[in-house]
């Protein structure tokens, strides 16, 4: 089997291992000129008709990094699904969510140009992200409807501006987060179009979603995931809401029997099945 990418330089370098004649893991492949400009690419066997699914990391979009997508990622490979578990420019003085959305472009850019050597289906993508990087998996699938084929949102912010989010206690302790994310402050009586912008369930398009929430997240306000959920009914857009009673966020680090028994299997049944189940809770 060919390598994945063939050039290597020392200031960017990356290694692949060939875990048979069928498969290939590759490390740290850089997709741009940032030191976070970094993927992980999974190639399992039998992956070739199968889309690309585009791992997103969490963190408040300040923290994180794609090795905390490892373990789905080892459950895609396990399934013949090929993925990418990509970093991302953190948000700090000079980066916000603008920035981190430009980051994934540059991603499938990336794997756009290496599908042309016939490892992978060209320009069929999924997007899986978790928490933060969920938020920026339906931002960016919502805006680009002609290239991305599905969202898989886990335990993610949906909205920062609407009346049921600014009088909640929960916009209390997360909108100096939101606040740092968007690149303003926020006036409560009067918010700017920024934070609309910004929030997932006032750009839904026709991509479907699928959409995890715990009823217990202290994190992210189990009304983010209704508040889309929503959304997408009205609009009549395909989705999913899977709505977990007694989990917190991002369950399927902490709940063994969940993530085997539901959040897995459904991220699998999604990623291979063309037939939409509305409202299913």
């Amino acid at each position: 089997m060919e390598l994945f990418l063939l050039s290597c330089t020392s200031s960017n370098k990356y290694f692949v291992i060939n875990a048979d004649k069928e498969s290939q893991k590759i490390y740290n492949l850089p997709y741009g000129l940032d030191p976070r400009h970094k993927m992980d690419v999974y190639l399992p066997p039998n992956h070739r008709q199968l889309p690309m699914v585009i791992l997103v990391h969490g963190g408040a979009w300040k923290y994180g990094d794609k090795s905390h997508m490892r373990q789905i990622q080892q459950m895609l490979f396990l399934k013949d699904i090929p993925s990418a578990a990509i970093n991302y420019r953190l948000v700090s003085k000079n980066t916000t969510y603008h920035q981190q959305l430009q980051d994934l472009d540059l991603a499938l850019n990336k794997l756009k140009k290496e599908s042309e050597n016939g490892l992978f289906s060209p320009n069929q993508f999924i997007l899986l992200g978790e928490s933060a990087g969920g938020h920026l998996a339906l931002l960016y699938g919502y805006h680009h409807p002609e290239e991305i084929l599905k969202i898989i949102a886990l335990s993610a912010p949906t909205d920062f501006f609407s009346q049921q989010f600014l009088q909640s206690t929960y916009s209390t302790y997360v909108l100096p987060t939101i606040e740092k994310l968007v690149g303003e402050k926020m006036n409560r009586k009067n918010p700017s179009k920024a934070f609309e912008n910004a929030s997932p369930i006032a750009q839904v398009s026709s991509v479907p979603t699928l959409i995890f929430q715990g009823g217990k997240d202290w994190l992210v306000s189990k009304k983010q995931g209704f508040a889309l959920d929503s959304v997408l009914s009205e609009k009549k857009i395909p989705h999913r809401f899977i709505f977990m009673k007694n989990a917190g966020h991002v369950p399927r680090l902490h709940n063994q029997n969940l993530r085997d028994t539901v959040i897995y299997p459904e991220i699998v049944h999604w990623i291979l099945n063309n037939s939409w189940e509305q409202n299913a809770n």
